[in-house]
């Protein structure tokens, strides 16, 4: 509740009164030299008047803190609009850091891919992906003019990711291998089976075709490139593994079904192999 007008005028006239008694008290001190008198008067002055003089500096003290955070304030807000963006920096330090340290596997995974046989490569970036129910492409960094071109397969850190269906001069499209139009020729088995890999969409696993019923198949065993003559890759590059298989009564062919080895949701970084089909 604030102080009404008039506690506060009458608060002001006792303390003009305590001033002018005390320079009373001080010049009466000095003139006369009767120390006694005047310590005596003081003293009494002291006790009366120090109640008063406390209840007007509870009075006065928040008033000079306000203007005092008046003055600081400009500063104090311009500090902390400091602080605020440095913490921001730091927060998105932090959360680039496993980014980029996953990219950085990616790269150096990329260096020695055994699965090439010393076939030459460009090193692209992924600038978009685009996938769909049933259809998935990538956009990489590098085109025509850095030796990308189009029908080239496209690789990642465990295996075949797709192939090359445009290129210009600076950029490049690659189907991935789940694109419901991607059909990849793959190997597999001691006997050397064949069959052919079919994208599902996004998300899906392969279908393998051709598989006669009742072949042998393992859980988790790699189909590869079959690097057939006239082929679309070359041999040897690991596709996918084996899902699931089964064959209904009377059926001619397996129902196969296999998970892309290449990790398709982390493609920051892609090899294309410099190879192309023999006529």
């Amino acid at each position: 509740m604030a102080p009404s007008p008039r506690r506060s005028r009458r608060t002001l006239i006792t303390v003009v009164v305590l001033v002018l008694v005390s320079i009373t008290l001080i010049t009466f001190d000095e003139r006369s030299g009767t120390h006694s008198l005047t310590s005596g008067i003081r003293s009494v002055a002291h006790d009366v008047f120090s109640p008063v003089v406390a209840g007007v500096n509870d009075i006065l003290r928040p008033v000079g803190d306000l203007f005092a955070g008046a003055v600081h304030y400009g500063a104090l807000q311009s500090e902390n609009q400091k602080l605020q963006r440095t913490i921001g920096q730091l927060r998105q330090q932090l959360a680039e850091r496993p980014s980029q340290a996953r990219e950085l596997r990616e790269l150096t995974a990329l260096e020695h891919l055994p699965f090439l046989d010393n076939l030459p490569t460009v090193t692209a970036q992924t600038t978009e992906i685009s996938v769909s129910n049933f259809e998935g492409d990538i956009t990489i960094d590098k085109g025509r003019s850095d030796g990308v071109d189009l029908g080239m397969p496209v690789v990642g850190a465990g295996g075949l990711v797709g192939q090359v269906t445009f290129a210009s001069h600076h950029s490049a499209i690659v189907q991935l291998i789940t694109d419901g139009q991607s059909a990849v020729g793959v190997t597999f088995g001691s006997k050397e089976s064949f069959s052919i890999l079919d994208g599902q969409g996004a998300g899906n696993p392969l279908t393998a075709q051709f598989i006669a019923a009742h072949t042998r198949l393992v859980r988790g065993e790699t189909m590869v490139t079959s690097g057939l003559s006239g082929g679309q890759f070359p041999s040897g590059i690991p596709v996918a593994t084996v899902f699931s298989s089964h064959a209904t009564l009377g059926a001619t062919f397996e129902a196969v079904t296999a998970r892309p080895i290449a990790n398709l949701d982390q493609l920051a970084y892609v090899d294309v192999v410099q190879w192309e089909p023999a006529p």
